[in-house]
């Protein structure tokens, strides 16, 4: 099974940018679609992109034109680039296979902080 590993969190000022990374232990390609979700404290894990095999990026409106998904297959890497981040951005940054967490299938990684703060 080919796991999923968050990394590139950080604390910026808002306005800042950030660029996450979400590495697979196999080919990135072997998911029909990698998505990016977060949970900020006292909250609700939410859903913020998703990246099709076809390439196909959709986001939730909280992020668009903000936030930038995209792949690099020869790394098997899924990255989220956050620009003009807002305190309200804070939260654990976690990668998934969207499918999976429609179904309640499967676990979650460690994910990766992002903490937006003056």
């Amino acid at each position: 099974q080919v796991q999923l590993v968050e990394s590139g969190g950080g604390s910026v000022q808002p306005g800042g940018s950030l660029r996450l990374s979400c590495a697979a232990s196999g080919s990135i390609l072997s998911f029909g679609a990698i998505g990016w979700f977060r949970q900020a404290p006292g909250k609700e894990r939410e859903w913020v992109a998703t990246l099709s095999r076809t390439g196909t990026t959709t986001y939730a409106d909280s992020v668009k034109g903000r936030f930038t998904i995209s792949r690099e297959n020869a790394k098997n890497t899924v990255y989220l680039q956050l620009n003009s981040l807002k305190p309200e951005d804070t939260a654990v940054y976690y990668c998934n296979d969207p499918s999976l967490v429609l179904l309640g299938k499967g676990g979650w990684g460690q994910g990766t902080q992002v903490t937006v703060s003056s």
